[in-house]
């Protein structure tokens, strides 16, 4: 069986696309190889880490890339997570299937330190649910 490979990208790869890395790579097991990029690199965002831990998985060593760090690799599959990352996504050669989902932005939440963590795991169920379904639809 041929290892699918899927980008999930998004702004600055600092919440959304790290959080749908995490859950890809849980739920595709060994069915696929999972990267993560943005059109910047903001560096992992520590909410997103901690959230992820409350569920079980481990972020901790993802790293935030340029998505033209990955220019090279033919995709099967390039989810969008956010619109600004689907409309300057760029040009990957191949013949990736493309998805998207505009996912709200969690590090943009506002409010006390509780409200803040609320929309990050409100967030995190969303792309959770779509990681899921994700994998189940498509490997």
């Amino acid at each position: 069986m041929e290892i699918k490979k899927i980008l999930v990208l998004c702004t600055g790869n600092s919440c959304r696309s790290q959080i749908a890395e995490g859950y890809l790579r849980h739920f595709a097991k060994d069915k696929a190889a999972i990267y993560s990029a943005g059109i910047e690199a903001h560096g992992l965002n520590p909410k997103a880490i901690e959230v992820m831990l409350e569920d079980g998985i481990d972020i901790t060593n993802h790293t935030s890339d340029n998505v033209h760090a990955y220019r090279h690799i033919s995709f099967d599959f390039v989810i969008t997570v956010c619109d600004n990352a689907k409309e300057h996504c760029p040009f990957f050669p191949g013949s990736a299937q493309k998805f998207h989902r505009d996912f709200p932005d969690p590090a943009r939440a506002t409010g006390s330190p509780d409200e803040i963590k609320a929309q990050f795991r409100y967030t995190r169920a969303l792309i959770k649910d779509y990681c899921r379904e994700f994998v189940r639809r498509n490997l």
